[in-house]
């Protein structure tokens, strides 16, 4: 099993970017131990689908990395062994780092989890992404796809079109 989750807050400008992208994945077409969803700010939810055993899992989220604006990320999670004493069960202020420290508490195990994330523009209050973002939307879900067909490869399952069902 697979899950491509998209995190963000539509509500702060370039932090949908996770969101857009499963927007985008959501018009192409998935086999079906593929799970494509947005989890928008609801981290704790996020924490719970991970008990299922998935042999990867892809977050797509906005990640400050310090590159130019639009800048993509294709990174390997590190999750901590425990999450530290700041970690928040407040639904809508679970991080990522949070949530995958937050799986082996509620007695789960994670297998791989790759992050694409693109480096934000402006994080403030507003609908809608910057330019630079935006723009960088469309290579992001190939790259999510590229990820989820690799993974494919390696496990000898069925291929995934990930062709657009427009």
């Amino acid at each position: 099993m697979i899950l491509v989750a998209g995190l963000g807050n539509m509500f702060s400008s370039d932090d949908a970017f996770g969101v857009s992208v499963i927007a985008e994945l959501a018009k192409r077409s998935w086999p079906d131990h593929v799970r494509v969803q947005d989890f928008g700010i609801r981290g704790i939810h996020l924490a719970y689908q991970l008990l299922e055993p998935y042999d990867l899992v892809v977050l797509v989220d906005a990640v400050q990395r310090g590159g130019p604006p639009g800048s993509l990320y294709v990174l390997e999670a590190e999750p901590d062994a425990e999450p530290g004493p700041d970690v928040s069960m407040d639904a809508h202020d679970l991080g990522p780092d949070a949530v995958l420290a937050l799986v082996p508490r509620l007695g789960g195990t994670l297998g791989t989890v790759m992050v694409v994330g693109c480096e934000p523009a402006d994080l403030g209050t507003g609908i809608g992404l910057s330019p630079v973002v935006q723009d960088a939307v469309e290579t992001a879900a190939q790259l999510v796809t590229d990820l989820v067909v690799g993974q494919e490869v390696r496990e000898g399952t069925s291929s995934c079109a990930g062709s657009s069902s427009q």
